[in-house]
């Protein structure tokens, strides 16, 4: 686009060298700058190559004359909306003016030509243009300034349903936590008011030591349930604030796996499946032990949650340098749209059958494999089952999560 305090352009045609000098003379202004074409086709030449107020074209030329190259410019995008004066010697009686209207000229002048008539026409037609670049850079600002806004707009929008999904997340993660701290919390309250009726009966044969054993054995599970909860939303706080240690040391998975599954049997058992380990009997690494078992726990957890009471199958085996920890289940599976976000806070499996946990188990353990060198993947199908794979380098890095 042209800037609007550049020189404006004028164009006078004639095969005439005293005609262009004398046009020339007429026209030239401090402001402007006069462009000359002895023919036609040099006017063409310079008509495409240049911005110009005014074309003032001489009608008598050989080869092309004024009327042939107006019905040129009229035909071409560039040119068509460049005013035409023509410039004729002929007589009125030709009437070149009714000719020249028709071929598109805004008006036809007759030489000899009035200095005074030339130089206001002109004016008028620079005015014009200075007015139409002027407006054009309007309409450019204006064009700018709304993609600018609309842009602004999309930005306030997005800004706004980030906001809002911020907000629904923290609500539905407070009545998650709620709930998750309600289920252990009001297991332990029955507990201690069947326990406080039977007291108050005098039924002492409810405290035996077996009966006791299972009582606590139960509040243990409801109390660890709590801490593990708590570790959880801790434990997003360290990784979102890029403060996720690891405490790497020389470990055995073989023993830590094998402890996880012996842990876990009676929450296998409460949920009517079995854990099924097929592990090698050594498999030794260095890695932060306490953050591993954190992953292996969540995986066969998950794997006891969603397995629909079949067997949950633990694997551990030795590839060249890494560590592999397979923990498959054939339980509701997990859709091939929530793989891709199942390892993001707050994401669980949507089966109808189980839907409990904050959704933070898959993304810390993610986030801790990932702090040893490692990764974790799934392989899975709705309806048949999934595996999880643990891959771990067997020398971890050390240090912090970024």
């Amino acid at each position: 686009m042209r800037d609007s305090n550049e020189k404006i352009k004028l164009l006078i045609v004639d095969d005439l060298p005293e005609n262009l000098r004398a046009l020339d003379a007429i026209l030239r202004a401090p402001d402007r700058i006069i462009m000359q074409a002895s023919s036609g086709i040099d006017a063409l030449e310079l008509l495409l190559a240049h911005d110009f107020a005014l074309a003032m074209v001489d009608v008598e030329m050989p080869e092309m004359d004024g009327f042939q190259l107006a019905e040129l410019m009229r035909g071409t995008e560039k040119t068509k909306h460049v005013p035409i004066v023509f410039v004729t010697a002929a007589g009125m009686e030709l009437n070149y003016a009714f000719k020249g209207y028709g071929a598109g000229a805004v008006d036809v002048l007759y030489k000899p030509l009035d200095i005074n008539a030339v130089q206001s026409k002109a004016n008028v037609f620079v005015e014009l243009f200075r007015h139409r670049v002027a407006f054009e850079h309007q309409v450019k600002a204006l064009e700018e300034s709304r993609r600018e806004q609309e842009f602004l707009l999309g930005q306030l929008r997005s800004t706004q349903q980030e906001l809002q999904h911020s907000l629904n997340m923290r609500e539905e993660f407070m009545s998650l936590v709620a709930h998750e701290m309600r289920t252990p919390l009001n297991t332990l309250f029955m507990e201690v008011q069947v326990r406080r009726a039977q007291l108050a009966k005098n039924n002492l044969s409810a405290f035996t030591p077996e009966n006791l054993h299972k009582m606590l054995g139960r509040g243990e599970r409801q109390i660890k349930s709590i801490i593990r909860l708590i570790e959880d939303m801790l434990d997003v706080s360290r990784i979102k604030n890029g403060k996720l240690s690891i405490q790497p040391s020389d470990a055995n998975l073989s023993v830590l796996v094998r402890q996880v599954a012996e842990d876990l049997t009676p929450l296998a058992k409460e949920a009517g499946t079995v854990i099924q380990l097929e592990a090698e009997t050594e498999v030794a690494g260095y890695w932060d032990a306490f953050r591993i078992e954190q992953i292996i726990i969540n995986l066969i957890t998950n794997a006891i949650r969603y397995g629909k009471g079949k067997p949950v199958q633990v694997a551990l085996k030795r590839e060249g340098e890494l560590a592999i920890v397979q923990v498959t289940d054939q339980g509701i599976g997990i859709s091939e749209h929530e793989q891709k976000n199942i390892f993001e806070a707050f994401e669980r499996a949507s089966g109808n059958e189980v839907r409990a946990g904050l959704g933070l188990g898959l993304y810390i353990s993610r986030k801790l494999a990932e702090a040893h060198g490692g990764e974790i993947t799934v392989l899975s199908q709705k309806d048949v089952g999934s595996t999880f794979t643990l891959r771990l380098p067997l020398q971890s890095v050390a240090g912090h999560s970024e």
